[in-house]
């Protein structure tokens, strides 16, 4: 048996990635706020994916201050991507459409604002990667819409999948013959919470 490492959140705490001046203030004022964010491990890992996957179409849902959404556009910068990120609070998106022109973004960004299932319904157009991260009972109602948007051997993402209203999602996305998923209960510093589950699923 090997020798594990003592205290492994204070370990892996010190490896938190270096961010910008800009993505620090989104934390706090998250902190400050209580606003539910990714954090920087979860925000890395959306960027290092999506660059894996050479996404050039990204879908997200559910916006926030746009913390997330960050992470995935500047991925873009060797493919000149667009992404498309849904939230139904207009305050929120007013707010985050201020910050994708602090991080010279928004011009790859559309900013949608509505009811999720709403907009899904009305959208046709292919995206190579989608991130869900709306209201955690309605994952399970737009997993179909996921499905027929995300290309075959796309990605799709979903957060908070420790959560209780989340089950009734996990259980269709295991099951289903449309998807190979993989669910991961992990520590994660400065996530919303910190110990949490993400679903990696890949379109078949």
């Amino acid at each position: 048996m090997p020798n594990l490492i003592d205290n492994p959140e204070e370990y892996f705490r010190q490896f938190l990635p270096k961010r910008d001046q800009l993505l620090m203030e989104l934390e706090e004022e998250a902190r400050r706020e209580g606003i539910p964010i990714v954090g920087p491990i979860v925000g890395e890992l959306l960027h290092i994916l999506a660059r894996a996957t050479q996404s050039r179409r990204i879908l997200e849902l559910g916006t926030a201050t746009g913390y997330s959404t960050i992470f995935l556009a500047r991925a873009f910068e060797p493919t000149q991507g667009r992404l498309v990120t849904i939230d139904n609070d207009s305050d929120m998106a007013a707010r985050a459409k201020i910050n994708f022109h602090r991080a010279g973004l928004d011009q790859q960004i559309d900013m949608v604002v509505g009811d999720s299932q709403e907009k899904l319904f009305e959208m046709d157009e292919s995206f190579d990667l989608v991130f869900l991260d709306i209201d955690k009972e309605d994952y399970a109602a737009v997993l179909p819409h996921c499905g027929r948007l995300l290309k075959k051997g796309g990605l799709l993402i979903a957060d908070n999948v420790r959560f209780k209203n989340a089950d009734p999602f996990n259980r269709l996305i295991s099951e289903s013959s449309k998807w190979r998923s993989v669910n991961l209960f992990a520590y994660l510093p400065l996530h919303s919470p910190e110990k949490d589950g993400l679903c990696l699923a890949l379109r078949l």
